[in-house]
């Protein structure tokens, strides 16, 4: 009897071991920080299939593969709300956002979305092995232009009509909401109405909508409230995306804009706002420029120029803009990103442009200089107009998220933005570690669970049993922003590893061959029967 005994808990034990979890990662020893906010707590956590099974005490466990996390933070892969990603089919493993520790980001912002959509989903998902994960937004100015062009007039009810379908048709197609960048053309020609006609089928069908306000120097406050509008007329989310003050008469104004923020919260109205942590911005040369004087084609400004009314009221226009909006009243403010006729210049200010020039670097002869290089092909430019205080006040808001506003680099390429590398590093150590603006468990959550939230991704942004296994694994005592605006092209420090979708794509700190990004579709898409389209 006792040996029949012996047989069966012995088999008891065999068949215990031949049924418990292999796992295909295991990460060990590491503090986890879990994404609500919580503080950190000692964790092990077990991933099979591309999710996380189990967060515990995993010591003894058999795996395919391993971190030793200690003396590190573990989190969940950091979810950037603004990202510009037009050159993922060049650069398809995105390294210059994956080792930062971003494992999703959302493309087609400021009304840029790729059109037709869903033909651009598809290609991503059956020709490209993905770094990271990465969903859209459908795009006004791009949908706009194709109905109407560059035309400065408001859409008759044809043309309406069609825009409204081409919303519908991006939802289906995998959008998450729409998105307008209001400053640029062709969006700016728009009325509030249009948009809010828009803003309404996006909502409809589960989207939220991401402004480029009209304004954000002068005008910024109603740049703000036409925002809420569309968001309580249109009964659809907001972000306020890269949310500023631009210029040194705008600046302070955050007090007044996190508080109609936080107004139109308390009236019922969801919004909340993304931000990037510098105080100078990117953009084209362009926006220098009077927006009515480029509607249009290229010869209807030439001839608008021809005109010497219109020239004068152009030059006014850049005059005004530079003295008081993104040239900050400073041409040493003012340098060039990536200058396509003349790379020699890029890292330069427009100070040093006229000097090497041999012109007065003086503002008469700055404003005619921008006039001549929009006339040779324009520029990306880094402005460096907005104050310190406002991007620390509007970085502690609760409805805040981090995010970019950063291209997709290649190492070494051009004179971008030091956002493009070093955004979420810079926030965990420069603002959270050392400035203590935020406490970092505070900072996490604000580039994981929030943002999840706000695009309706309920099996990412959290360590949690069940979540996809998107996680970054960073030093909290080193990670940093190391690219600069002189010297841009640094990889950021303190990135340790990062798994995306259960994939290990950076371990200490380079890249793998492993690419585990998916496409992610929003609300309202449904396969079709057939497969691709």
């Amino acid at each position: 009897m006792k040996s029949h005994l012996l047989y069966a808990a012995a088999l008891f034990l065999l068949l215990s071991c031949s049924q418990s979890v292999k796992y295909d990662l295991v990460i060990t020893g590491g503090q986890v920080i879990d994404g609500t906010g919580a503080p950190a707590n000692r964790a092990d956590i077990g991933i099979k299939d591309g999710k996380i099974v189990k967060v515990g005490d995993l010591s003894g466990s058999e795996s395919l593969q391993s971190i030793d996390a200690t003396g590190l933070m573990v989190a969940p892969g950091f979810i950037d709300m603004h990202a510009h990603i037009e050159q993922l089919m060049r650069l398809p493993d995105a390294e210059s956002k994956v080792r930062q520790g971003v494992t999703t980001c959302l493309g087609g912002p400021d009304g840029s979305g790729p059109l037709p959509l869903g033909r651009y989903l598809d290609s991503l998902e059956r020709h490209f092995k993905l770094g990271m994960n990465v969903g859209y937004l459908a795009g006004h100015n791009s949908i706009r232009n194709s109905i109407m062009g560059n035309a400065n007039r408001q859409p008759s009810e044809k043309e309406m009509e069609a825009m409204k379908e081409l919303v519908s048709q991006s939802m289906k197609e995998g959008a998450f909401g729409l998105s307008t960048g209001l400053l640029y053309m062709p969006g700016t020609f728009s009325k509030t109405d249009e948009v809010i006609a828009l803003a309404r089928v996006a909502g409809s069908m589960g989207g939220i909508y991401t402004s480029h306000l009209r304004k954000e120097g002068l005008g910024l406050l109603d740049g703000v409230k036409e925002a809420i509008v569309i968001g309580r007329e249109a009964n659809i989310p907001v972000v306020l995306t890269h949310h500023k003050a631009i210029g040194k008469r705008m600046w302070g104004a955050s007090k007044i804009t996190t508080a109609m923020v936080d107004s139109a919260r308390k009236a019922g109205i969801d919004v909340m706002m993304d931000q990037y942590p510098y105080t100078a911005s990117s953009t084209s040369l362009s926006v220098l420029l009077p927006s009515w004087s480029m509607a249009g084609s290229e010869e209807d400004f030439i001839k608008r120029l021809n005109n010497k009314q219109k020239k004068d009221s152009i030059l006014a226009g850049i005059r005004f803009n530079i003295m008081n909006d993104r040239g900050g009243g400073d041409l040493h403010l003012i340098q060039f990103s990536s200058v396509q006729w003349d790379s020699t210049l890029n890292g330069m200010t427009l100070h040093d442009y006229l000097v090497r020039l041999g012109q007065e670097p003086n503002i008469d002869n700055g404003v005619n200089l921008v006039l001549q290089m929009q006339l040779k092909g324009g520029a990306s430019c880094i402005y460096h107009a907005m104050s310190e205080v406002d991007v620390e006040r509007i970085m502690r808001h609760p409805f805040t998220m981090h995010a970019s506003d950063g291209a997709l680099v290649k190492f070494g390429e051009g004179h971008p933005h030091p956002r493009a590398y070093g955004t979420f590093p810079k926030i965990l150590g420069e603002y959270a570690r050392d400035k203590k603006v935020l406490p970092l468990e505070e900072a996490i959550r604000k580039m994981t669970s929030l943002p999840a939230s706000r695009l309706g991704l309920k099996d990412r942004g959290l360590l949690k049993e069940g979540m996809i296994a998107d996680i970054a694994v960073f030093d909290a005592a080193t990670v940093a922003d190391l690219s600069t605006f002189t010297d841009p092209h640094h990889f950021p420090a303190g990135i340790e590893y990062v798994v995306v979708n259960g994939k290990v794509t950076v371990s200490r700190h380079q890249m793998t061959e492993a690419r585990g990004g998916q496409v992610l579709r929003g609300p309202a898409f449904k396969a079709p029967a057939s497969g691709y389209r």
